[in-house]
């Protein structure tokens, strides 16, 4: 891995303009927690409720960004992988996390491949879902197999682009309500509205992508405290334009759908949501929105195929008992674990495409990714207090967001659990 960082800057930039520049992990790791069932959850909170529960993005948001912050300042505060912060913990959390990857990923690999099938169905029905499901994974698979971080990260960058213009420039178009926005910031809980806020509080920005988040910075050569100013506005900037995508959906939701009594759940809801937009703003924007659809759903698909390969890679090497200073070695795109779990992604969970509910399977997917952040927010409160430099441990404001993350997400997965 580190053999092939793009970044050959061997010193962090001093001014805001030259950090700005190399912006791209914190995107890619926002973007890939972005996908079809958080389209679903903001479209169906807008439905549902308008506007009011604005608030719940703009949380979400923060919390992630804490998360993310708290991956990439491990990383750079202790030269160590998370897999080996872990690992200190002892032997149980490789345990829980060698079970949890492999029942996620077999998991996910169908939600992802079934989410971007979607929009390509609508876009092109001479194929059925399942066969553009099909296609999606292999796609996936030879894009990731044979591309290096370089490729990975310009790919993503393009798709994050698309998918922000087009479904932002579609809320733009049916936006007539610019008061609710800010009426919106105020938290308050309707009746019958707690199940909308820990959706859009779950589903912003990802969830074991997030701890995927620290393989990519070590691919920009990111690897000393001293990057931890560039890795902060990279955060910042992921999450502020995942923030304002997934209030783009709330705001089309709102306009559409507020007051009508119509629901997004269905499996066709967000392509039946698609010919709604055709039928008040012309085919354009109907086009637009399936683009943004499917930008959103390729980019969750390409970035776990990369991000939480490494992942495993980085879990084999630790579980070995390989030191960190040969981690290069296993973590990366050529390695046999990282093919391996690449594999797992594709080809296992094809077989689940044949159940015909591609919904459902999403929803499948994010009762088991809603388990992993309670685990992350614990694990990064104890090794960011006591296993780094105290120049680097975690500050009130750190500690506070991370125990939040910690309660709010816990309840979220054992809600998503019992509706599973």
């Amino acid at each position: 891995m580190g053999t092939d960082a793009i970044e050959s800057v061997e010193e962090p930039p001093r001014t805001f303009a030259g950090r700005a520049a190399l912006v791209g992990p914190g995107l890619i790791a926002a973007a890939t927690g972005v996908g079809a069932g958080d389209i679903v959850s903001a479209l169906a909170a807008g439905a549902r409720l308008g506007m009011v529960l604005l608030w719940a993005i703009v949380l979400g948001a923060l919390l992630k960004y804490a998360l993310a912050e708290g991956v990439g300042r491990w990383h750079l505060a202790s030269g160590t992988t998370m897999l080996s912060g872990w690992r200190s913990l002892g032997r149980w959390t490789m345990v829980y996390f060698g079970i949890y990857i492999m029942i996620w990923g077999f998991s996910y690999g169908a939600a992802a491949m079934s989410a971007t099938a979607l929009p390509l169905n609508a876009l092109f029905p001479v194929l059925s879902i399942r066969v553009w499901g099909i296609i999606a994974g292999l796609v996936g698979f030879v894009l990731v197999g044979v591309g290096r971080y370089r490729f990975f990260e310009r790919l993503m960058t393009v798709l994050i682009g698309v998918m922000f213009l087009t479904v932002v420039g579609s809320a733009i178009a049916v936006v007539s309500d610019v008061e609710s926005l800010a009426s919106g910031l105020r938290p308050q809980l309707p009746a019958d509205s707690l199940i909308y806020v820990l959706g859009l509080l779950g589903g912003v920005g990802g969830s074991i992508t997030l701890a995927a988040y620290g393989y990519w910075i070590r691919e920009k050569g990111w690897r000393r405290p001293e990057w931890m100013q560039v890795m902060r506005l990279d955060n910042g900037v992921a999450y502020v334009v995942t923030g304002v995508f997934v209030i783009a959906m709330m705001v089309m939701g709102t306009a559409l759908l507020f007051g009508t009594g119509q629901d997004i759940g269905a499996e066709e809801g967000l392509v039946s949501f698609a010919d709604q937009l055709e039928q008040r703003l012309g085919r354009g924007v109907r086009l637009l929105f399936l683009v943004g659809f499917f930008s959103a759903a390729v980019t969750s698909l390409l970035g776990v195929w990369n991000g939480v390969s490494l992942l495993f890679a980085d879990f084999v090497r630790v579980a070995r008992g390989v030191p960190d200073a040969e981690a290069d070695d296993y973590v990366n795109e050529s390695s046999t674990p990282f093919r391996f779990y690449l594999a797992w992604l594709t080809f296992p969970p094809m077989a689940l495409l044949f159940l015909d509910q591609p919904v459902t399977l999403v929803l499948v997917y994010t009762a088991l990714g809603a388990i992993f952040l309670p685990y992350l927010a614990g694990t990064l409160l104890w090794l960011l207090n006591r296993r780094v430099d105290r120049p680097y441990r975690n500050g009130w404001l750190s500690n506070l967001t991370l125990s939040a993350s910690f309660v709010l997400f816990l309840v979220i997965a054992v809600n998503e659990i019992v509706s599973a």
